[in-house]
């Protein structure tokens, strides 16, 4: 054959929606629903990158004017993030309550007949919009605890721990678009395809490599950490570990999946006592992910994914990354 035809008729890989369906028979108890919501997650996201690919265009990377639950200023696009990504799940059918960073309060869909819960920060990092730095999407999906046809409760569908979660992912928009996400099979990412409007297979059976020196943490707060971290700290100086740190959450967890490394925020006294990240919709999922790809997530000495939720946005401290770098950091910071 010519190399020519060869090359333009080469298969173009997997796609998402492929994936999932060959993979539908690991959830015997599913009929299908789950592999519809993975598939509404996926729409939201090709809708969302698009608008943020245009966010230099649009004028719409300034302020909302407003404050999430965590009286942090919210920008535009985490408004458009939220209403994205609420508006498909709602669509979709197969949500019955939505925890978000964006309300305060549970965002029930009106789908009492629906099995899954989803817990998610829409827009991760989006103070980083305005440099057109990477930012992202987290999530992690639950099986409802309330009986299927009755109204959802935050108690009993929300709060739970994230050992319990069915799946978890997140979305990274950077100079690609990634989808990853676990459904306790593994870690795998799928990239997307503008061109052809898919995201396909792109990062299969991914791991943490077992040997790491990266490590990510804001060390302008150095001196507002405790003794522990502070040694920690100065250790990975002496051991010439490399510091990075963008301050999005999922790009750096990402080159920590990748490279090799690990990633804290710590508590901070004075500035976030209890730590910053939000467990049920930052920690839970990414911590998931991390002990499906052979690494580890703790925060207050526990594994992240045992810690009982009592509050829906709940903030702890995180120490996530490669399993070797994070059991090395946990021997000072015990």
């Amino acid at each position: 054959m010519n190399e020519k035809i060869k090359a333009l008729s080469a298969p173009v890989g997997t796609t998402l929606d492929r994936w999932i369906d060959l993979n539908q028979d690991q959830f015997p108890y599913a009929t299908g629903e789950l592999s519809r919501l993975l598939r509404d997650i996926g729409l939201a996201a090709k809708i969302l990158g698009r608008e943020i690919n245009r966010a230099g265009l649009g004028d719409i990377t300034g302020m909302a004017g407003s404050e999430n639950v965590q009286g942090e200023d919210q920008k535009m696009l985490d408004i458009v993030g939220h209403i994205r990504f609420v508006r498909a799940l709602k669509m979709g059918g197969q949500v019955c309550c939505i925890v978000s960073e964006e309300k305060e309060e549970l965002v029930l869909t009106g789908k009492d007949d629906a099995k899954y819960v989803i817990a998610m920060d829409p827009l991760d990092g989006s103070s980083n919009i305005e440099v057109n730095v990477p930012i992202g999407t987290v999530f992690g999906i639950y099986r409802r605890k309330t009986e299927i046809g009755t109204p959802p409760e935050v108690a009993k569908d929300a709060l739970q721990k994230g050992a319990e979660q069915i799946a978890g992912g997140y979305v990274l928009f950077g100079s690609s678009t990634m989808l990853v996400y676990t459904t306790g099979y593994g870690v795998n990412g799928f990239t997307y395809d503008h061109s052809l409007g898919e995201f396909y297979l792109s990062h299969p059976k991914m791991r943490f490599p077992a040997e790491g020196n990266i490590y990510s943490i804001n060390e302008s707060h150095y001196f507002k950490y405790g003794e522990a971290v502070q040694h920690y700290l100065n250790h990975c100086k002496r051991e010439g570990y490399t510091a990075r740190y963008i301050g999005s959450l999922v790009a750096d967890f990402h080159r920590s999946l990748i490279k090799g490394g690990i990633y804290l925020y710590p508590a901070t006294p004075g500035v976030y006592p209890e730590g910053k990240l939000r467990l049920l919709y930052e920690c839970n999922p990414l911590a998931f992910i991390a002990e499906q790809a052979g690494g580890l997530a703790f925060g207050n000495g526990q594994r992240i994914m045992e810690i009982a939720p009592v509050d829906m946005h709940q903030r702890v401290p995180l120490i996530i990354g490669s399993e070797r770098m994070v059991e090395e950091a946990m021997r000072f910071l015990k």
